[in-house]
């Protein structure tokens, strides 16, 4: 079986730090998922849709946080949906799924389907998060990849290279870890991903690569490294 894996991309790297999109940098990712697919990486994505909405935040400002919830899912839609061109333009066989019905653009997410779609080398992208309230992109990252059977999770952040004991942009003495364990992120409130996530990701063994998206290159060399990629960013793992 070929190496198959579950890359998590931030939805504020396709805005470039702004709201909406940045066409060149998701051309970038496109070409880098590119040369993996072609090295025989087989590749499911989740895309965050912080460039456009976080249901929390816009409870804050007073929206429903259900309501806002699932507008920030119809944004990750529309993040699939420009990654998909992308790769399609890079010659890469694309599928969308997701959680919420919308049959004119997406496929709905069947597991068993997006399994087959990897098996012939095509890419499936999930959105619309878990299609309930609630629940981050983080913790669908998790679930997803143990649904499909990957051997790791590699997520790419915006802004940061790696995981550090304190935020590197308040703390110039910010320590960068090279590993870590669930229970020490858990324990030490480290900004990895949401607790939900880590607490699945540690009840159920999934390793995971955590990287920076702002160096070109990094996503091919996390694709085809995997969990090997040695000096890229942070290993998170319970042992």
């Amino acid at each position: 079986m070929s190496r198959r894996v579950l890359l998590k991309l931030s939805g504020e790297a396709f805005g470039g730090g702004e709201v909406g999109v940045d066409t060149s940098i998701i051309r970038r990712f496109a070409g880098e998922i590119h040369e993996a697919v072609a090295a025989g990486v087989q590749v499911c994505i989740v895309i965050g849709g912080g460039n456009f909405f976080r249901g929390e935040e816009l409870s804050q400002a007073g929206i429903d946080r259900n309501r806002g919830d699932y507008m920030g899912m119809l944004g990750t839609v529309m993040n699939c949906l420009a990654l998909q061109d992308f790769l399609e333009q890079e010659g890469v066989p694309t599928r969308v799924q997701t959680a919420i019905a919308m049959g004119q653009v997406a496929e709905p997410y069947i597991p068993l389907k997006a399994d087959r779609h990897m098996e012939k080398g095509r890419v499936v992208i999930f959105g619309a998060g878990a299609g309930m309230p609630y629940f981050s992109t983080d913790t669908v990252s998790i679930q997803r990849a143990l649904e499909m059977n990957c051997e790791c999770v590699l997520m790419g952040k915006n802004g940061v290279d790696a995981v550090y004991d304190s935020d590197p942009r308040k703390n110039p003495d910010a320590k960068r870890l090279s590993e870590l364990t669930y229970t020490d992120a858990l324990v030490n409130n480290l900004a990895v991903m949401d607790a939900a996530a880590l607490s699945l990701g540690r009840t159920n063994h999934v390793s995971m690569r955590v990287f920076g998206l702002d160096t070109p290159g990094n996503i091919t060399k996390a694709l085809v490294g995997g969990l090997e990629a040695k000096g890229l960013g942070t290993l998170v793992h319970e042992k």
